[in-house]
């Protein structure tokens, strides 16, 4: 084979990721991949977007994978760099989004000299990755990254990092990309077996009072219509996780809300009291399910199809379990319907979903309105009717966060992007990045509060260099919101550094970035608000909206820690 010309390390990167069709690199220079940069600067393939710091980098090409279905990307300089994409990194892990870190390091003569800005990138990393490289050969540049986009996206898709030492990217070698790569210790499993599946399929149509419990594999694996196909054919009921919502149309009857600790009423008596549950790409965490004893302490049958063979009778011991890729196990068992058309006990369904309902009637997240406070719930309802609930809706970590989950419904996957497992405050404004870079012509909101905004707010900068005409609804309680509830709740009142003292002018803060503020104070305001930041007139702006909301509104209903999904706090009992 001929070979081309011979390009040095740094090249040869940017052609691994040309190879790929990567779209954007966020990043921040640094010495250690300064010649990454200045390969970056002779390519016109991908758009760089410059962020002000490593970890909103990590956060934006995590939004982009989210809301895409691609593998983000991000690049960060040695030591510092690295450290501070670890939260970002840590983001991903924990919700399974496939992204490639590129991090610099020092030269490989000087690696373990404690060299300046070194760090072990590789050692501190590896808890929080699906797996990580340490390239020390020009010659296996190539094949590393192959085997890094492959490793992110298949399989339970997760966080890669390669690690690159500076003189790597600086000697010369020959590019040769692999059209693809073998791993001896990664075969991920894709097909579900049949024989489980069809026992799935019966224990379904048998069952007195079945239960769909989908998560953020449904979303992940583009198995949404697949799975709402399946409820349709069976006439089941469902429900959804936080990471799961829109997987399913959460407008549609049979759909009963969010389950878990801030879920609805419904949704976590008719999970607590099924007698067949399945379970699709969630995995039972304490969030959902709550106390698993007090789970397990009414008798089920439960199905979970996951990709990951670990997350099967992980914490709840599963009695048909099914390894492999949701859309195809989904697809399979529509197909089987198809054939064999099932037929369900019609007179105990009816009655399920009439108990389904007088559960329902409890109306678990009405709220009182006034006329002197804003209320949080008030504006994510309006955010949602201005919108025609078809925006990209990115939240921080918080109070606000759970009213958006509650009060925007999602009728399409991939439309709602936050931090779900590892709860990481700071990530709605790099989330909403991301997205916009990636749907340009879209709506994007980022629902945020007055605490989260403040810890990656410098991105306004990136915003405005940019030009994304993001859309942030702030809910300002000027508390920490979710800590000053557990605090009223759990330790007596006592607000322990929970209220932000010192808040900036929004409005004025965003001006000097160049943006658009506004503030609003009454409620008879916020609609109208809400019209002006979305009118064509601002249509190309970014609008910085600080809602000044009521100070001592909660989420309801709430499950306490330890207790069990029957066992909610509803609003009306305090």
């Amino acid at each position: 084979m001929e070979q081309g010309p011979k390009l040095n390390g740094a090249e040869i990167l940017i052609r691994c990721l040309h190879e790929e069709k990567v779209k954007f690199v966020f990043g921040y220079p640094g010495g250690a991949v300064l010649n990454i940069y200045d390969a970056i600067f002779k390519q016109d393939k991908f758009k760089h977007v410059l962020v002000r710091h490593e970890q909103a980098a990590v956060h934006a090409a995590d939004a982009f994978s989210r809301s895409t279905g691609e593998v983000g990307v991000a690049l960060v300089t040695s030591g510092p760099g690295a450290t501070n994409a670890v939260t970002g990194i840590a983001t991903a892990y924990m919700d399974s989004i496939p992204m490639v870190i590129i991090s610099g390091q020092v030269p490989t003569y000087a690696i373990g000299e404690d060299a300046f800005q070194e760090c072990d990138t590789v050692g501190i990393t590896r808890p929080c990755v699906k797996h990580n490289f340490l390239i020390k050969d020009i010659k296996d540049i190539a094949t590393t990254m192959k085997k890094a986009f492959y490793v992110a996206a298949s399989g339970r898709p997760g966080p890669v990092l390669v690690d690159i030492p500076k003189d790597i990217t600086a000697e010369l070698g020959d590019f040769d990309y692999p059209k693809s790569v073998q791993l001896r210790s990664y075969n991920p499993v894709t097909k579900g077996h049949l024989g489980q599946i069809k026992k799935a399929l019966k224990l379904l149509s048998e069952a007195k009072r079945p239960m769909v419990y989908s998560g953020g594999g449904v979303v992940l694996g583009d198995a949404s219509e697949h799975l709402i196909k399946l409820i349709k054919s069976l006439g089941l009921p469902i429900t959804s996780t936080l990471m799961g919502l829109g997987g399913y149309p959460s407008t549609d009857k049979q759909f009963l809300g969010m389950l878990g600790m801030h879920g609805t009423y419904e949704a976590n008596m008719a999970m607590q009291e099924c007698d067949v549950l399945l379970a699709v790409g969630a995995r039972f965490d304490d969030r959902v399910i709550g106390n698993p004893t007090h789970f397990l302490s009414r008798p089920r049958t439960i199905i979970h199809i996951d990709i990951d063979p670990s997350s099967i009778s992980k914490r709840v011991k599963i009695d048909v379990p099914i390894v492999g890729d949701v859309k195809s196990v989904l697809a399979d068992m529509n197909d089987l319907i198809s054939v064999e058309k099932p037929v369900q006990d019609s007179v105990a369904l009816k009655d399920w979903f009439t108990q389904i309902e007088a559960w329902r009637s409890k109306n678990c997240l009405s709220f009182a309105m006034s006329s002197e406070l804003i209320k949080p719930q008030d504006v994510i309802q309006k955010l949602y009717k201005v919108t025609n609930g078809d925006a990209y809706i990115t939240s921080d970590v918080g109070q606000h966060q759970m009213w958006a989950a509650q009060y925007y419904p999602f009728d399409k996957p991939r439309r709602w992007i936050n931090s779900g497992g590892l709860g990481t405050m700071g990530v709605g404004l790099p989330y909403a990045m991301g997205v916009q870079l990636a749907h340009p012509e879209a709506q994007v909101a980022c629902i945020t509060g007055e605490a989260s905004i403040q810890m990656c707010i410098q991105e306004l900068s990136t915003c405005k260099q940019f030009n994304l005409p993001i859309k942030v609804i702030t809910l300002n309680n000027r508390y920490m919101g979710m800590v000053r509830q557990w605090q009223e709740f759990f330790y007596g009142n006592r607000y322990s550094q929970s209220y932000m003292e010192a808040l900036p002018d929004f409005v004025k803060l965003a001006e000097a970035y160049g943006h658009v503020g506004i503030r609003v104070e009454n409620p008879a305001d916020v609609e109208d608000a809400l019209k002006e930041a979305f009118s064509p007139k601002l249509k190309e702006r970014l609008v910085f909206m600080d809602f000044m909301t009521d100070q001592s509104e909660n989420v309801f209903p709430m499950i306490p820690n330890g207790k069990g999904l029957s066992e909610m706090i509803m609003a009306e009992e305090l």
